[in-house]
């Protein structure tokens, strides 16, 4: 594990992304803030997605179980940028960072990385936050 600890990805995604995009878009996100892999710890999605093969597919290449959350549940986190947006096709503000704090059981000051926005260059759009886990 590098100095970052104990992470918490929360991850949103357009449907149909592929598990290569999301890859490579945590990958992005993880180097942004100088995390790793290896500091994963928890993983989370909006429950609208547990059925996305692109997700599962980056969870067993990874050896995570993803937890997916209902919108209810990610619309009474407090989040730096809630979207009317996303409110409007999911039923809550924030998918990515709200699942990243519910994951890693955090407040908003342990947002390493707000909403990391990646677009893959098959034109599918991934959002990743990642949170501290506080030990």
């Amino acid at each position: 594990m590098s100095r970052v600890g104990p992470i918490a990805l929360g991850i949103g995604c357009d449907r149909g992304t592929p598990a290569a995009t999301l890859a490579w878009a945590v990958v992005d996100a993880l180097a942004s803030c100088q995390a790793s892999l290896a500091d994963v710890v928890a993983v989370a999605s909006i429950d609208l997605k547990a059925d996305e093969p692109g997700l599962h597919a980056l969870a067993r290449w990874q050896g995570w179980t993803i937890r997916f959350y209902p919108a209810a549940e990610l619309a009474a986190v407090a989040v730096p940028h809630p979207s009317e947006t996303v409110r409007k096709y999911t039923g809550t503000p924030s998918v990515s960072e709200a699942a990243a704090l519910l994951a890693a059981g955090a407040e908003m000051s342990q947002l390493l990385l707000e909403k990391h926005k990646y677009r893959g260059p098959d034109g599918r759009n991934a959002t990743i936050s990642i949170a501290r886990i506080p030990q």
